[in-house]
């Protein structure tokens, strides 16, 4: 049975930087996209990026362009998540998610109902 367990999180400044792991255990992340999303209190969970099985494909929501980077390591069963710049509006609790319906699909699904396998979240809070 497959788990993803997020890391990295943490308080921050405004500004300032973090990067969040994802590992996966028990299957491997090799041939399948990964994403990432975010769930403010009292919102819904949205989407912040993902990317291709091969690595080559990156999507972002607008909120996050320019900012974040999402890069995976298939040999260390790992997809990241370079935050930079951050700001306040982005404190949420963050997840990873595995679509393993679409092994060696080329594209970055960013609708949630894609992904089939989640981790259980990791808290980033930016202060002002």
């Amino acid at each position: 049975q497959v788990q993803l367990v997020e890391s990295g999180g943490g308080l921050v400044q405004a500004g300032g930087s973090l990067r969040l792991s994802c590992a996966a255990s028990g299957r491997t992340f090799r041939g399948y996209p990964l994403g990432w999303f975010r769930q403010a209190p009292g919102k819904e969970r949205v989407f912040v990026a993902a990317i291709s099985w091969g690595g080559g494909r990156t999507y972002y929501a607008d909120s996050t362009k320019g900012r974040f980077t999402i890069s995976r390591d298939d040999a260390k069963n790992t997809v990241y998540l370079q935050m930079n710049s951050l700001k306040p509006e982005d404190t949420a609790l963050y997840y990873c998610a595995a679509n393993y319906k679409q092994r060696f699909r080329d594209y970055t699904p960013s609708d949630s109902t894609e992904y089939d396998s989640w981790g259980q979240g990791t808290q980033v809070t930016v202060s002002s």
